[in-house]
């Protein structure tokens, strides 16, 4: 069930808020209602999923009774069993495919095992239950007062499907003085709501369409112009699909008196890669700094130690991302930049202009997007090719870029980079706290609002990019 489609924007949503708005200032019944509804939700997405999901919930909560004894096996089994079921569902396709090139190389015969289903958002519901059991054992968070409480906090359904990852801790205050909305909540909630929506469906959406069409492509027949046109598609793409879901889900979060965190902060204006994983994808970058970088030995360590354990984090980052050679490359590209900008990279990066450094860093940004988006080692290596080739003329038949395309992309580069010139934070500011500024931007936002779910309406829907993750 997707947020911008007519089932969730004309029933489900108006039916749950309702409800869960009649039954004021009971806190139990508020989060029974949005607890049954979260459940809905995801049975409408994953029907075969969510028992898998309900046996391990009562496994977390029966085991973190035991962690928070002091049970350090209790941790262990409960870690190794969300483990154990993201590697199935994610994995094991995976790992057949490589075992069986092996053994026919070998001369024997393939296993040849069934592709497994990969259910919505199970990586962002293994990390957030991992964070439970682990957040209990180091004494940051007490067990959840019941299990229906815990099983609302993995199944909330503004974040279920692809996030923010959100700890336990950071919402364990509001579940449990749960239904407290103040004032502006349920206008400020439905106000980033819409600008998700238009985010998603008149920019990432048309943007996709350009991506597709170069991707699709045989990269031997792909001109520089094709390749370059496709790569900086997707790039925008992705920041502006992904940046789109977690506003609504934190505008549909706030709705319902809760408030998630963000996830990203502008982060095409970075000038370094370690700024850029400061900015996007926040909620995945601080969990892999918590809950492996610094279980490695963080900073505590040897210089080498550091390094090595940065470079393996972001490995498997890349690998958190897809099954695929191609994930796998491009976290470990992202974490040869993050080791090299320690060693030597960052002090360049500091010397130059910040335009400058703001130019390299997007630019090693886009290469790692080529690969993340390449279907295949082989695509993205045509492709880089045929990127480095200025005179190459394409021949693909059908390959074309329309007028609302290149006004996504202008429109996504404006967003992505504005911030970067001087005073523009300030101005702003200033429009935003001004009631006639104010006044003007809700009007706009509301247009486009109503443009967007025409849009929808007539446009095949296009699932999330990060709902494959």
């Amino acid at each position: 069930m997707l947020f911008y489609e007519p089932l969730f924007l004309f029933l489900f949503f108006p039916a749950v808020l309702a409800v869960f708005l009649a039954a004021r200032r009971r806190a139990g019944a508020r989060a029974g209602v949005l607890l049954v509804a979260s459940l809905v939700f995801y049975l409408w997405s994953e029907p075969l999923f969510v028992p898998v999901v309900l046996a391990t919930c009562v496994t977390d909560y029966v085991l973190a009774l035991q962690v928070a004894r002091g049970s350090r096996t209790a941790l262990v089994v409960g870690v190794l069993i969300n483990l154990g079921m993201l590697a199935y569902y994610k994995y094991t396709g995976f790992a057949v495919d490589n075992l069986d090139v092996l053994l026919v190389s070998a001369g024997l015969r393939p296993w040849h095992v069934g592709q497994v289903a990969l259910p919505v958002g199970v990586s962002f519901i293994v990390f957030e239950k991992i964070t439970y059991l682990v957040d209990i054992a180091r004494g940051r968070s007490k067990p959840a007062p019941g299990l229906p409480t815990y099983m609302l906090y993995v199944f909330l359904f503004p974040k279920l499907l692809a996030g923010p990852i959100i700890k336990y801790h950071e919402l364990e205050a509001q579940l449990v003085a749960f239904g407290r909305l103040r004032g502006d909540d349920l206008a400020e909630g439905f106000r980033r709501f819409m600008l998700g929506v238009v985010k998603k469906t008149v920019l990432a959406d048309t943007l996709a369409s350009g991506a597709d069409m170069a991707f699709a492509a045989d990269p031997a027949l792909l001109g520089w112009g094709d390749a370059w046109g496709g790569v900086l598609f997707f790039t925008f793409q992705i920041y502006i699909d992904f940046s789109a879901y977690s506003d609504m889900a934190i505008g549909l979060a706030r709705m319902f008196g809760f408030r998630l965190n963000e996830n990203f902060n502008r982060p095409y204006i970075s000038c370094s890669i370690t700024e850029f994983w400061r900015r996007w994808h926040i909620s995945l970058s601080t969990w892999i700094r918590e809950y492996l970088y610094i279980p490695l030995g963080g900073n505590r360590v040897a210089a080498w130690r550091r390094y090595v354990n940065l470079w393996v984090c972001f490995l498997a980052s890349g690998l958190w991302h897809g099954a695929a050679w191609t994930y796998v490359l491009w976290g470990a590209y992202n974490g040869v930049f993050l080791v090299l900008e320690r060693l030597l990279l960052l002090r360049w990066l500091d010397r130059m202009p910040r335009a400058l450094a703001n130019a390299v860093t997007f630019g090693i940004t886009v290469a790692g997007w080529l690969v993340f988006r390449s279907a295949s080692l082989g695509q993205a290596g045509s492709m880089f090719a045929t990127m480095m080739q200025p005179a190459r003329i394409g021949s693909v038949v059908g390959m074309w870029w329309t007028a609302p395309m290149i006004a996504a992309l202008v429109a996504a580069v404006l967003i992505s980079f504005l911030p970067r010139v001087p005073g523009f934070d300030r101005l702003a500011t200033a429009v935003g706290v001004m009631p006639a500024g104010r006044a003007v931007l809700d009007f706009a936002l509301s247009l486009l609002f109503a443009f967007a779910l025409a849009k929808a309406l007539a446009d095949p829907f296009k699932p999330f990019l990060y709902f494959r993750f």
